[in-house]
């Protein structure tokens, strides 16, 4: 028998029982509704909204509100751009984009985040070199807290996950705040229905 295996062999034998996970609660008593306080709390860290109906011509909204928008890439079939994603195989094609644009999964009321993964982004870098981000979200799916996000499936099952909150920004010692220092100027957060066929979390 090799070292090896008798190392692995020991550790094997000294192993604990195995001992179950504590229940942990989702702490939402008294919490109330999740929208009022996702609304709230996306304006609270910087972040923008607008409400849609399903029949709502977003290529119009998005021309009306970024005129200056010159390259517009979207992740998501819902709204169309001139930069297609699925054309790009590396992050430097999204350095100039002006306008970046996904669907988030879900939203979470506690932090007024949106949580996205590399299915939604396609690229991971959209998210981070745009120098503003429309991220669509639908309504019904907006989590009461983190504990509730952290208990979905999707953490599992992505290569990449991030919970977005506001646009990017930093402070200097005299409180000088900026915004876009390493990711988007700004984050809109469109709350919209999921187009028919698609259901909600």
């Amino acid at each position: 028998m090799s070292t090896r295996d008798m190392i692995l062999k020991s550790v094997k034998r000294n192993q604990p029982s195995a001992v179950s996970l504590p229940d942990v609660p989702r702490f939402d008593e008294g919490e109330g509704p999740p929208l009022p306080r996702f609304k709230e709390n996306v304006e609270r860290m910087g972040g923008k909204l607008a409400e849609f109906k399903t029949d709502t011509d977003l290529n119009a909204w998005v021309a009306k509100n970024y005129p200056e928008a010159k390259v517009v890439c979207s992740a998501t079939p819902e709204v169309g751009g001139n930069r297609e994603i699925t054309s790009l195989t590396a992050p430097q094609g999204l350095e100039d984009v002006d306008l970046g644009i996904a669907r988030a999964v879900f939203g979470v009321a506690e932090t007024g985040s949106v949580y996205l993964s590399n299915r939604e982004l396609k690229i991971n870098a959209l998210g981070y070199l745009s120098q503003h981000l429309l991220v669509l979200l639908d309504p019904a799916d907006i989590v009461g807290n983190l504990h509730h996000a952290f208990a979905r499936p999707e953490f599992a099952e992505a290569r990449y996950s991030v919970l977005m909150t506001g646009p990017s920004a930093t402070a200097d010692i005299e409180g000088v705040l900026i915004h876009g220092a390493q990711g988007a100027r700004s984050l809109t957060v469109a709350l919209m229905a999921k187009p028919t066929g698609e259901a909600s979390a």
